[in-house]
Formats: structure tokens, sequence, C-alpha cells
């Protein structure tokens, strides 16, 4: 009954947050209820087959920088970043839900977080403005549907790089590494997902969490939602067991609900990439060479303190690797 009750005053702070959101300082609308992902349930022993995972690449490497950055305002004519120097803005495709990483700030409407932050870079070192961007508000799954179609320029979202998403984009080098674990309530006693056969736990529609979930060996019962924050508001309702994604995410949910905890080791490595079209192989090279300068320079180090230091010392930044 405490945890209903908390998790409705949660979810009220939810709509005020979306309410503020509808005079965002953004310059792109947010997603209406018809362009959301559609959600649902497997049943028991019904959670669809699970192909083996696609080995056939090493995910991690990406497109290697070639020759040094150009100056910000001086993009190389006919190249993808020439393109969005020209139309004045940089295309960021993320979410507004996700804590820490890219969630709407209830007091100035704006999408903030470590993963706005690394679009911004891109942004400063096209235009030595990180201001120049537009985030478009994108669900989860359509994050590789809207790096192909050229909807937004980039997608910086908590997203795996794998090798099946290979195959429809380019990811960036590897600028986060998370793993996967569980969120339930604080009064349960399970340690993880081995504890969740036969309960409800949800993940995004579209993401390598949902994938997961279904298929654990515990046999969970694996809940589809449009975002993790639509998850959060089901659990907090009692109409969800548990949550599992990654650790990052989860630890922002559990900062939202004191009646909430995150058990369990890591039982999968999550490296996140930022995702672009393959027809502009020049832009991914380009982007690997701002990281890696970021890498260098502390910038990375300073963007991770600044939204994640409450978790302890940063760590080293992921190792860059190459093709």
């Amino acid at each position: 009954m405490t945890r209903t009750r908390m998790g409705l005053a949660v979810i009220a702070t939810g709509a005020t947050l979306l309410a503020l959101a509808g005079c965002a300082g953004d310059s792109s609308p947010l997603p209406s209820a018809s362009g959301r992902a559609t959600t649902g349930t497997q049943a028991p022993g019904q959670a669809p087959a699970q192909a083996a995972p696609d080995k056939s690449c090493n995910p991690r490497a990406s497109l290697k920088p070639t020759g040094t950055l150009p100056q910000p305002g001086h993009m190389p004519a006919g190249s993808y970043m020439a393109e969005i120097q020209k139309r004045g803005r940089l295309i960021l495709g993320t979410s507004q839900d996700t804590l820490l990483f890219s969630s709407r700030n209830p007091f100035t409407g704006k999408v903030e977080g470590f993963d706005v932050d690394m679009g911004r870079q891109i942004a400063q070192a096209i235009f030595g403005d990180p201001d120049k961007i537009q985030i478009k508000v994108i669900a989860y799954d359509k994050r590789v549907s809207s790096a192909m179609d050229g909807s937004v320029d980039i997608v910086a979202d908590t997203m795996t790089a794998n090798c099946a998403r290979w195959k429809d984009v380019n990811f960036s080098s590897i600028y986060y590494e998370a793993g996967q674990r569980v969120l339930v309530s604080s009064d349960s006693t399970a340690k993880g997902m081995d504890d969740l056969g036969g309960k409800k736990v949800c993940a995004a529609s579209g993401s390598t969490s949902y994938d997961n979930i279904a298929a654990a060996p515990s046999k969970p019962i694996a809940v589809a939602k449009a975002a993790f924050g639509d998850c959060l508001v089901s659990f907090q309702q009692n109409e969800v067991d548990a949550i599992s994604t990654d650790d990052t995410i989860l630890a922002g949910m559990a900062a939202q609900d004191p009646y909430a905890k995150v058990v369990g080791p890591k039982f999968t490595q999550e490296p996140y990439g930022m995702a672009m079209s393959q027809k502009h192989p020049e832009f991914t090279s380009f982007v690997n060479a701002v990281l890696a300068k970021n890498r260098a320079n502390g910038t990375w180090t300073a963007t991770y303190k600044k939204w994640l230091g409450a978790f302890g010392a940063a760590p080293a930044p992921p190792a860059a690797e190459y093709r």
C-alpha cells in the first residue's frame, strides 16, 4: 500500500513535468500518444523464440578517424557535416524520460543528461556552439529507423551497439559501458532475474533489455512499454513486479522511488554507441574523432562527474576500437 501511494505521488509529478514540457525550450514537439510504440505482455511460455546472438562482427569496433578535426564552422565541402553546418543545427534523437541520461528538466522543460551532452559535444565540434542542437524525442523502438531514414542526424539514447544493429546503422566508438540488472520493490526477496520466474518484468519496446528478459532461463513474463518511464509508472501501480534494463537507467529510477531497489549483478554487457546513417561514413569518422579528443582532454570525465558522479569516482573512458 505504501509503495502504491508513493507511486501515485511520483506519477502526479510526472504529469506535471509533461505539462511543463508542453512549453519546452526544445525545438522539437513532444510525440503524440499515437506516435508511441505499442505495448504488450508475453504470456508465460509464450515469449518469442530468441535467435542466437549475432556474433558476426566486433560491435565495439567503429570507423577510424581520418586526419585531424576541422575547425568548428569550417566543415569539409561535400561532407555530411557541411550539410549540418548549412542547416544551422544538429538533430539529436533521444528519449525524454531516462533520468541522468536524457530526461526533461521540470523547471526548464529542456531535455538534458549524459547522452544529451554527448550530442552537444558533436554540435560544439561542428559549430563551435553546443546550443546549435535540436532535440527530437523518439521512442526506443524507433532509434534504428530514425538514424536510417535521416529524420535525425545522430541517436544518443542508452543504445547498445550490437552486430544486428550494425547491419542497419553505423555506431560511434563506445562512449559508455553499462550492464543489465533488475529493479524490484524494497520489500522484495528477489536477488536477481533468477528469482523472477512467472513474474511480470518490464522493459522498453525495441530494447535489448526486453529481449534479454524474454530469453531469461527463469521464464519471467516480459512486459513491453513504450519507454522506461512507462515501466516505472506500471511498477508504482503494482501492474508489474520488476523492471530490468541497464544499471544506469535503473539507478535513475531508484532515485525517484524510495520504495524501490536495484538487485543482482550485471548479467549482460551493454556498450553504448551513438547511431548514424550508413550513408555518411565520414560523419561516423568525424564523431569518433570528437570522442577521441574528448577522452584525451578530460571532457568525457567531466561529463561523467556532472551526471553520474553521485555513483562514485569516474572510471576510465571506454577505450576506442576501430575496424
